[in-house]
């Protein structure tokens, strides 16, 4: 190839991906980190409030808040099982078994997938979590 249809290609690459920069370019000493974008899945609510070890949890959560999705894969009642967890580790409950083929599916694929609270309600003694999950998309 010479240098004339190396320039084309080049060309071409720029083009091609122009707009398409997927890096932020906040002005920082640390690298680029990469914008993610969260993909609407899917409404439900969370399973299991009622056997929380820690039910002091429920008091410190708010609408909004981002959750973390993490598989349980050698759950012994589940083995589509997925925790739903605060963000600084604090177990919720779990995603519905109901709810939970097709996201343990994309977890176990490699998927990232995240929730947010959209709604708490309490009624006689237990608490109703909704939630909306999210495919992570970088």
């Amino acid at each position: 190839m010479d240098n004339t249809e190396n320039s084309s290609c080049e060309n071409t690459y720029e083009h091609f991906f122009q707009g398409r920069d997927t890096y932020s370019h906040e002005s920082t000493a640390e690298s680029p980190q990469p914008q993610i974008r969260e993909i609407e899945l899917f409404d439900t609510y969370v399973a299991g409030t009622g056997y929380l070890e820690d039910q002091s949890v429920l008091g410190i959560i708010r609408p909004g808040q981002k959750l973390t999705l993490q598989r349980e894969a050698g759950n012994e009642h589940d083995r589509k099982a997925i925790l739903v967890l605060t963000a600084d580790g604090k177990k919720l409950g779990y995603v519905p078994r109901k709810d939970n083929t097709v996201f343990s599916r994309l977890m176990d694929a490699g998927k990232m997938l995240s929730a947010r609270i959209m709604s708490i309600t309490e009624k006689r003694n237990n608490t109703r979590i909704d939630i909306k999950i999210y495919l992570l998309d970088y």
